[in-house]
């Protein structure tokens, strides 16, 4: 997927600041700290488009990126921070609840999980109600370069059965570090775009 002019568009902290246009979009869920941003900047190939932070809990809103005036990419808050208080965590549910229930542009969505680790109660949350939404989403299991190639068919084995994924539900792995599962990710992304 080749990138000439990716640009940061708007925070929105409320369904009303969403911005109105008439591309498609592909937004990313997934965890606090699990990598969101950084995939999104390794999919432009830009370092800084989307924030990274080291502190999890700091996207505390959804970000949109337009890319050359062809699609959108929607980087969600991630969920599941201990350390966010209760009101801003359901403030962030209803939001994010809001754009997948009631945003007519998204077409699809990258599920992202920690390579390294067995997805999270929230992480099986979020996937049964993608299931239910019917929504066409790509599992991405981040920070692979993190593992030895020995422990790769153990972890993903671990994350399908957990997470129960479909047939049709795919799974990348994928670093944001060495760009490997970039094409792969960029496949999905055109394909939606494709059919839509």
């Amino acid at each position: 997927m080749k990138v000439n002019n990716p640009r940061f568009v708007t925070s929105a902290y409320s369904y009303k600041d969403f911005p109105e246009h008439n591309w498609l979009e592909i937004a990313f869920t997934g965890r606090s700290n699990v990598g969101k941003s950084s995939m999104i900047n390794r999919l432009v190939n830009r370092k800084k488009l989307a924030k990274t932070s080291s502190q999890p809990g700091r996207t505390q809103s959804i970000n949109f990126y337009n890319i050359d005036d062809r699609f959108f990419l929607v980087d969600l808050p991630g969920y599941g921070f201990a350390r966010v208080p209760r009101k801003v965590k359901e403030e962030w549910g209803h939001l994010i609840e809001d754009y997948l229930t009631n945003r007519p542009n998204l077409v699809g969505i990258i599920q992202i999980v920690d390579a390294r680790h067995k997805p999270t109660g929230d992480d099986i949350m979020m996937v049964n109600w993608l299931k239910e939404t019917g929504l066409p989403t790509l599992v991405a299991a981040t920070k692979v370069d993190k593992i030895s190639r020995g422990q790769r068919h153990k972890q993903e084995k671990l994350i399908r059965e957990t997470l129960a994924l479909t047939p049709e539900m795919e799974f990348v792995f994928f670093s944001a570090t060495t760009g490997e599962g970039r094409e792969r990710v960029s496949s999905f992304i055109l394909g939606l775009l494709d059919h839509a």
